[in-house]
């Protein structure tokens, strides 16, 4: 296996380092808490916004959107991308996105001219911001069996149900939404997906506050809202086939390998720094034992992500390689952040209010928020079913009919 760069991209990888070392002060931060609410939000562009905007300038955000939808209109190139986002992991700057990572790739492929101009533009420069509306009080992991209605009334769809586990809808200017179009036909067949605005009349948000102590996701309520007809990504009734394809966007991003590296040095240095009893966290064999074993794990997840490369170059389908990317990347980042805490000892129980405190709680808040994202995006349990019968070929678990009574 040849890893070297080409001259080309030993001086791609140089350029970016000079930028990151004379701009990486204007990020916002790795973290960057939104507003409340959309009444919050500030007038003109936020320090987010205006580190977007850089980094399209200079390439490094929105590389592939074309330039007529306001991107860097760049040919594909997965070496490129994967030396941004491995650069941007070392440096522990927050890198640039292409708007919402799951909705911008899905209306580029599958939407009309007029919405990639209508929603394009504003999400890729952070102006416009998105949030999910997929699952369903009763409808989670059997996500196809949605319920949330939509009837046409002239030009409109009129909206009535509701969502739950909505991230960011209490601060989100947008939705991408999943609802029932055509109550009788097989389940997988009758959803429609439709984006609106927030600020829709009938749409009622209430935030759920976490373990972490945050309202991290919301429930929302439609009671008669009203949307276009002209609002709806793909065809009437396809929204099954729309859904999906956002959904590959979204796995593989909560499943990031250079994130997973980033996280592993950060406990490296906790470790060599922090002491107990005047002696290295580092020097006691049981967890210098267990670091190295999420060691090999992050590793073998790294070159996993190496597979996938080499599959884009190639322009193959990489299969099980990216199925896996969710699974191992949520997992994974759930147990480090739990080895962070357990090797901090009494201190890896405070998160709020206290002098002692490391790293402002941030270990704590992972290992929570963390353990919701092995849920999201499609639970643990749900991600393997996938990859045993769509990516090994392996038979359906055989299904038992309930008896009569």
């Amino acid at each position: 296996m040849d890893l070297e760069y080409s001259a080309e991209y030993d001086a791609f990888r140089n350029e970016l380092r000079q930028f990151l070392d004379e701009h990486k002060h204007l990020s916002p931060g790795a973290v960057a808490r939104p507003p409340a609410n959309r009444e919050e939000k500030e007038d003109g562009p936020n320090p987010a916004q205006r580190w977007q905007q850089l980094l399209i300038e200079h390439g490094y955000a929105a590389r592939t959107i074309p330039k007529e939808y306001g991107g860097c209109g760049e040919e594909p190139d997965p070496l490129k991308a994967h030396i941004i986002a491995e650069e941007f992991a070392k440096a522990r700057v927050r890198p640039g996105h292409s708007g919402d990572n799951r909705l911008v790739p899905t209306v580029l492929e599958l939407g009309t001219e007029e919405q990639k101009r209508w929603l394009v533009p504003p999400s890729i420069r952070g102006e416009m911001t998105w949030c999910q509306g997929y699952s369903e009080p009763g409808s989670g992991s059997d996500l196809a069996s949605l319920s949330t209605r939509a009837e046409v009334d002239g030009d409109d769809f009129v909206i009535n149900g509701q969502k739950i586990w909505t991230s960011g809808a209490q601060h989100a200017d947008m939705m991408f939404c999943l609802v029932r179009t055509e109550p009788d036909a097989p389940k997988h067949q009758g959803i429609s997906y439709l984006v609106f605005s927030m600020d829709t009349p009938g749409i009622e948000v209430r935030p759920l506050v976490t373990m972490t102590g945050e309202a991290t996701f919301n429930e929302v309520f439609f009671t008669d809202a009203r949307v276009p007809k002209n609002q709806i990504i793909g065809k009437r009734g396809e929204g099954w086939f729309v859904a999906n394809n956002t959904l590959k966007h979204e796995r593989e991003g909560l499943g990031d390998p250079h994130q997973a590296e980033n996280r592993f040095r950060e406990i490296e240095e906790l470790m060599s720094n922090e002491n107990v009893d005047g002696e290295p966290i580092m020097n006691n064999p049981a967890h210098r034992d267990r670091l190295l074993q999420l060691q090999g794990r992050m590793l073998a997840m790294k070159y996993n992500g190496m597979r996938v490369l080499t599959s884009q170059r190639k322009h193959e389908e990489p299969g099980l390689p990216r199925w896996i990317i969710k699974l191992q990347g949520c997992e994974l980042n759930h147990q480090m952040a739990a080895m962070a805490i357990d090797a901090l000892g009494e201190l890896g129980t405070l998160y709020h209010r206290s002098d002692h405190i490391r790293a402002g709680g941030m270990w704590q808040q992972r290992f929570m928020m963390d353990l919701g994202l092995i849920i999201g995006g499609g639970t643990a349990q749900i991600q393997k079913n996938m990859i045993g019968e769509r990516a090994l070929g392996l038979p359906k678990e055989p299904k038992v009919e309930a008896k009569s009574a």
